[in-house]
């Protein structure tokens, strides 16, 4: 084939050998990837070195400069500079983005602020994925609210075995159950008083949780509740909220039907801006009333609204400690200064 091109042959070899090695990089700037020298120059390959190629050129280079094979030797300062150099090519290289982005450069040296740019941003990104970030903090916030919500129940249940009618309720049922008499045992399985009564606590603290539901904020904890399961669940819980807004305009709007009594209860709910939980910790002859009285009306609402303001205020009146907070702010007020001689 050289034949065949005759006397140009040479000449089409050294422009093919130009075209192979690394383009001459004017507009090199200190401080960005390798200085003023050029990466590819550093680990000696082409713009066209693979990675392999790259990573074998690398080794070679460290052992050669490496700084422990040149210690105390006079030209050691230059091989560890040598070497640092060598390991920034190589970091530069090695990655495919970077690579891409040094390339640009090398292409395009007047885009000098682009270049600082995409060479501090990705210096400067956070190494650990966020996502993985983000995971680990709500799982963190997740955990921190169960046990958070199993000590406030955990609470509860301590308080309810104080209070007299629902521990007389309880031994009660312990009793009736067969529980109480196994504590008191005889013979080698004797146990002291102080076991036995532990043990007692223990049997009519169960009582009270399987009998009792406590609502609100001291309610037992559900692990669906917590913010991990939230999150996951929220494209479920979007869904099951547009198809209930939906059917609650066909039927209560387009179609005029009456509320039932779950209807009536959640208008009342959002008149008081209460939540759920709230709610739900209300007790039942509340909850009756008002039905009896139809608040989920807006006018009887308001008028059932006015009605616990003035009883309220009448509760503040007879108050002694209110009594005594008006009389101090009438005499003193809170930006006054008195001075009481002893």
């Amino acid at each position: 084939m050289a034949a065949a091109w005759g006397p140009w042959a040479p000449s089409l070899w050294l422009c093919a050998a130009l075209l192979l090695l690394p383009r001459p990089a004017s507009g090199l700037t200190d401080g960005l990837y390798c200085g003023r020298r050029v990466c590819y120059e550093v680990l000696g390959v082409s713009r066209q070195a693979s990675k392999a190629e790259i990573a074998r050129a690398y080794r070679q280079l460290a052992r050669q400069y490496h700084p422990d094979r040149l210690r105390g030797r006079p030209a050691g300062q230059a091989a560890h500079e040598e070497f640092l150099l060598i390991a920034t090519a190589y970091e530069t290289l090695k990655d495919e983005e970077t690579r891409k982005d040094y390339d640009y450069m090398l292409d395009h040296p007047e885009e000098y602020y682009r270049h600082y740019y995409h060479y501090y941003s990705r210096r400067l990104a956070p190494k650990v994925d966020v996502r993985i970030v983000i995971l680990v903090t709500v799982c963190a916030i997740s955990v921190f609210q169960f046990f958070s919500w199993w000590s406030s129940y955990n609470e509860a249940i301590n308080y309810l075995a104080t209070v007299p009618k629902y521990r007389i309720q309880a031994t009660e049922i312990a009793r009736q159950q067969g529980l109480l008499n196994k504590t008191k045992e005889k013979g080698k399985n004797r146990r002291s008083k102080e076991e036995i009564r532990e043990e007692e606590e223990e049997i009519i603290k169960d009582i009270i949780k399987n009998k009792i539901d406590i609502k609100g904020g001291y309610q037992k904890p559900k692990i669906y509740d917590i913010l991990l399961f939230q999150i996951l669940l929220a494209p479920f819980y979007l869904c099951k909220y547009l198809v209930w807004y939906c059917w609650w305009i066909y039927c209560f709007t387009i179609k005029g039907q009456e509320y039932g009594v779950e209807e009536k209860l959640y208008i009342i709910r959002r008149y008081m801006k209460m939540s759920q939980s709230q709610f739900d910790s209300l007790e039942d002859h509340q909850k009756e009333t008002f039905l009896e009285r139809q608040l989920w009306i807006r006018e009887n609402y308001e008028v059932y609204k006015r009605e616990q303001e003035e009883e309220l205020k009448k509760k503040m009146a007879m108050d002694p400690r209110w009594k005594r907070y008006r009389r101090w702010m009438k005499n003193e007020g809170p930006g006054r200064l008195t001075f009481i001689d002893d």
